[in-house]
């Protein structure tokens, strides 16, 4: 077997580093015309589609708590316990026979996946309890094991840099909950009241 000259063992990485000068530098297209910036927007929208398939306990951190419009383009899941500070100050839980009520202190009932169905509206899912939150045609929450057009909520971002969650599949009817901690019907509140203010906390 030839021994390997000392030009040999440097070629590979000439090659390489040519291709790496080509690629960044002076915007150079690359063999096929595609621009070195078209290149990067493509693999990160590759690897935004391959992150958003991958169930939450398997995404990276940087991917499961990103917030605000982006997520919604790169279709992003977020893990967030929602906060309404209303009475003693609760966080909306789904227990795991499907009810939906509220909790002072964070509990694994309280961790939420917040998920785009579409730009705007999303599915909220108790990770423990592996309920979705729906409501009502009468603006009762309440959980489902699967997900349906009553599992869709507007998210509607308010001048206190609170959240309100508007039933996409009835119009109108918002999800709240009393000083009690117990869910108020939808039909019954509007977005100018505090009951239905939650703040998406990590």
């Amino acid at each position: 077997m030839a021994k390997r000259g000392p030009a040999t063992g440097t070629l590979l990485p000439r090659v390489l580093l040519a291709l790496l000068v080509a690629l960044v530098g002076g915007g150079a297209a690359a063999p096929n015309g595609t621009r070195p910036v078209e290149l990067g927007r493509g693999w990160d929208g590759l690897v935004a589609r391959s992150l958003a398939r991958l169930p939450v306990a398997a995404q990276p951190p940087q991917a499961a708590v990103r917030s605000g419009a982006g997520d919604y383009l790169l279709g992003l899941k977020r893990l967030r316990r929602l906060y309404c500070n209303v009475g003693i100050g609760f966080h909306l839980q789904v227990l795991p026979d499907g009810r939906i009520g509220g909790v002072h202190a964070d509990t694994g009932d309280s961790l939420l996946e917040l998920s785009p169905v579409q730009r705007g509206v999303v599915s909220i899912f108790g990770v423990a309890s592996r309920f979705f939150v729906a409501m009502s045609s009468r603006g009762k929450l309440f959980g489902v094991p699967f997900f349906t057009d009553e599992c869709k909520f507007k998210e509607i971002l308010l001048p206190n840099n609170y959240n309100a969650y508007e039933s996409y599949a009835h119009p109108g009817m918002f999800m709240a909950l009393s000083k009690n901690g117990r869910t108020k019907k939808g039909n019954r509140v509007s977005p100018t009241m505090k009951v239905t203010h939650f703040l998406p906390r990590l």
